[in-house]
């Protein structure tokens, strides 16, 4: 069976994971944690980058950073994973679902506009597949209306829009180190600050209320509580098996992007003859590989193609379930204007193996069955 997804490795991570363990520092903030957000910092340019356990948690920082309150409104895409919209929730604000483009999967942002109340509090674009969202109209309209911008860039790590990192651009970026995604600690993300100002804020709210990374660096002479917080912090052996993957993360982006490039390259002729679309990079995106999908013609074509494939040793798979639609997010939140792609679109599109190390030949078989199932 080719996999749809194998969790990154690159040998090095029992190493680092057993000299976190030597280190006798393996809660929090240990020198792999340092090391990684050192580099998310240096490679993106964010003023501050603190690892989380999660990218849900990374977000839901980001939504106490912002204080968001019962009553207010938060615009985003359905088409998501529930996290964007949990982190909100969960401080009762109403997740406002405007409709995507049908080119990228992304939020549409000449639909934005409609949508802004006087309850909006921020705007939530969300990368997907590692393809920017159209930033900068999205931060006109937050600066004339005076709105918060919190990025969802879970898919985005080492992916730029007109040369700017994705996670950056807004008050707060969010990165994923699921098992799933480019880079990997199991379970983890990180939050990225654009303004020095919210650093100290944000260092309390994750160390559990208190003033302990100012203990650490010698700003203090004991640490206490000092404000709300909670746990966001990852063990440091997460964050080690992390770094054994950033330190080569140029290695491992060359080598999704040659899978991707593969099977878009085999797959043009099919988007050609009109069997199949595949996925759209708009000018001024530099995508991370992080997925490679293409679309069938509708749900029934999809479902077939899914199981002519499992067949044959292939897995493959769909995404989500637009939220607007879930029983949650019928509760709460809305929809503003018309679900003209949201839905079709997330009916027609399906995500092909794509991970670090991924052999030519299995891609090359993936391609064949494809084209097997159309010309059949």
């Amino acid at each position: 069976m080719i996999g749809f997804n194998v969790a990154p490795f690159t040998g090095k991570e029992f190493d680092y994971i057993r000299e976190a363990i030597e280190a006798e520092h393996i809660c929090g903030d240990g020198m792999f944690t340092k090391r990684c957000n050192s580099w998310i910092e240096k490679r993106t340019g964010t003023a501050k980058a603190l690892l989380t356990t999660s990218c849900t948690h990374a977000t839901e920082m980001a939504a106490l950073l912002l204080d968001i309150r019962p009553g207010d409104e938060v615009i985003m895409p359905s088409y998501t994973f529930v996290s964007t919209a949990d982190a909100f929730v969960l401080r009762g604000a109403v997740p406002v679902f405007v409709d995507i483009r049908p080119d990228t999967m992304n939020m549409d942002e000449t639909l934005i506009e409609a949508a802004i109340t006087d309850r909006t509090k921020a705007i939530v674009p969300v990368h997907y597949a590692g393809v920017s969202c159209e930033m900068d109209p999205i931060l006109d309209l937050a600066k004339k209306y005076h709105l918060a911008v919190v990025e969802d860039a879970a898919q985005g790590v080492c992916a730029f829009y007109k040369g700017r990192a994705l996670g950056t651009m807004g008050d707060y970026g969010c990165f994923s180190f699921h098992e799933t995604k480019n880079f990997s600690m199991g379970e983890g993300g990180a939050l990225l600050i654009r303004d020095p100002e919210h650093v100290e804020e944000a260092e309390v709210l994750r160390e559990k209320g208190t003033n302990r990374s100012k203990f650490f660096r010698g700003q203090v002479d004991k640490y206490t509580w000092v404000n709300h917080g909670s746990s966001y912090l990852p063990s440091d052996m997460n964050a080690a098996y992390l770094w054994a993957q950033l330190e080569v993360a140029d290695a491992i982006t060359a080598d999704r992007m040659k899978s991707w490039n593969f099977y878009y390259e085999q797959l043009t002729s099919m988007q050609e003859q009109g069997y199949i679309e595949l996925p759209v990079i708009p000018k001024g995106c530099e995508h991370n590989a992080h997925m490679f999908y293409l679309k069938t013609k509708d749900l029934m074509e999809r479902s077939a193609l899914i199981d002519w494939l499992k067949e044959r040793e292939v897995q493959t798979v769909f995404h989500y379930v637009p939220l607007h639609t879930a029983p949650a997010g019928e509760r709460f939140g809305r929809f503003v204007g018309e679900d003209r792609y949201t839905t079709r679109e997330s009916e027609r599109l399906l995500r092909l193996p794509m991970y670090y190390g991924l052999k030519e030949e299995h891609a090359a078989y993936v391609v064949e069955r494809i084209k097997e199932f159309y010309k059949g």
